[in-house]
C-alpha cells in the first residue's frame, strides 16, 4: 500500500474515535494500533489524541494532521488507479451508499458482478434511508449513492438505472389475498409504512396523491425503519404494507404473505444512482456507473410472479 501505515492507523482512530473499532477495521490487535499511534506521536513530537475522562478526542495536533491524512489517502487511491488504468484496469477503493431496499436485496449482486470484472477494486458499502445516503454523499463519506429516487437537487446529479415495482402485501389468510381492491377499501385497514425520509414512503405518498388520496386519510398504525420490519409485522397480522417487489420474494415463496392489487394506482419507480454535480465520474466510480447502466437489469432477479 502506497499510503503510510501509521497515517492509516491514525486516520482510522480519528474516524471512529475508538482504538477498538480502528483495530477491527484494520484487522489488527488493539495494542498494535496503540503502538502505531504512539510511534507516530513520537515522530511528530506532539500528542494526537486526548485520552482523558474515558473518552478519545483529537488534540489540536491531531486536528491539524487529519486533513493531510485524508489527502494522503486520496492521493494514494489516485496513484493506484492511475497505474491500473495504464493497463486498462480499475483499482483503488469504491465506497457505495445504498438505500435500504437496494442495499439489502440488490447491492450484493451488483457488487459481485462488478468485482468479478474489476477484481482490484476494493468495495465498501453502507446503507440507510434515501435522505441519509444523499447527506453522506454531500459529506464525501461515500462516492456514489444508490437511492429510491428520483430526488431533485441542484448539488447532486440523479441518474435512473433500473425500474422497480411496489406491491401491496397482506397476511396470507387476509381476504384481499390475490384480489383487487379500491382505494376506499384501503382506508379501513391498518397500514404499516416506512419512516419519513424513506424513498419508498415518498413514492407511495405521490402515487396515492395522484389517485386523489392523502396519506393522512389512511389508518397508519405503525412506522418502521426497515422493510424487513414491515414484512415481519404483516406476517404477524398487524396490518398491510407496500414494499418493493424485490423485498418480498422469500416470503411469497414460503407462503407467509400474499399480494393484492390496488385499482387505479400505479406503484412504480426508478432506482437511481446519485453522484456530485459536475463532470461525469471517472475511475472506479465511473466504471461502477457504467456497469450499472449496462447490466443492472440482467443481474437483478426477474420480476416475481404471484
Amino acid at each position: 500500500m502506497i499510503d503510510n501505515f501509521r497515517i492509516r492507523v491514525f486516520r482510522a482512530v480519528a474516524q471512529h474515535l475508538s482504538f477498538t473499532r480502528a483495530a477491527e477495521e484494520l484487522l489488527l490487535t488493539q495494542p498494535a494500533v496503540t503502538q502505531q499511534v504512539k510511534l507516530l506521536e513520537e515522530e511528530l513530537g506532539v500528542p494526537l489524541f486526548d485520552r482523558g475522562g474515558g473518552r478519545i478526542s483529537l488534540t489540536p495536533g491531531g486536528q491539524a494532521l487529519l486533513p493531510f491524512a485524508e489527502r494522503m489517502r486520496a492521493l494514494s487511491d489516485e496513484a493506484i488507479a492511475a497505474v491500473a488504468e495504464a493497463y486498462g484496469q480499475q483499482a483503488g477503493e469504491l465506497i457505495i451508499g445504498a438505500s435500504q431496499t437496494i442495499g439489502q436485496y440488490l447491492l450484493p449482486r451488483f457488487i459481485a458482478g462488478f468485482t468479478a470484472m474489476n477484481p482490484k477494486v476494493k468495495v465498501c458499502a453502507r446503507s440507510g434511508n434515501t435522505d441519509q445516503m444523499l447527506e453522506a454523499l454531500l459529506a464525501r463519506e461515500i462516492q456514489i449513492a444508490l437511492i429510491e429516487g428520483p430526488e431533485q437537487r441542484k448539488d447532486i446529479h440523479i441518474e435512473p438505472f433500473m425500474e422497480d415495482h411496489m406491491v401491496l402485501v397482506v397476511p396470507a389468510s387476509h381476504e384481499w389475498a390475490d384480489h383487487e381492491i379500491s382505494l376506499d377499501d384501503l382506508k379501513g385497514q391498518p397500514l404499516l409504512t416506512r419512516e419519513y425520509g424513506s424513498g419508498s414512503r415518498r413514492v407511495i405518498e405521490h402515487a396515492f396523491a395522484t389517485a386523489g388520496l392523502k396519506l393522512k386519510d389512511l389508518r397508519i398504525s405503525m412506522e418502521l425503519d426497515s422493510t424487513e420490519g414491515l414484512l415481519n409485522a404483516v406476517e404477524a397480522g398487524l396490518g398491510v404494507t407496500i414494499v418493493s417487489r424485490w423485498a418480498v420474494r422469500n416470503q411469497l415463496s414460503l407462503g407467509t404473505v400474499k399480494l393484492a392489487r390496488i385499482q387505479g394506482v400505479k406503484l412504480s419507480r426508478r432506482f437511481a444512482m446519485a453522484y456530485p454535480a459536475g463532470p461525469e465520474p471517472v475511475g472506479s466510480v465511473g466504471a461502477f456507473r457504467n456497469f450499472l447502466m449496462r447490466q443492472a437489469n440482467d443481474i437483478a432477479p426477474r420480476r416475481t410472479k404471484k
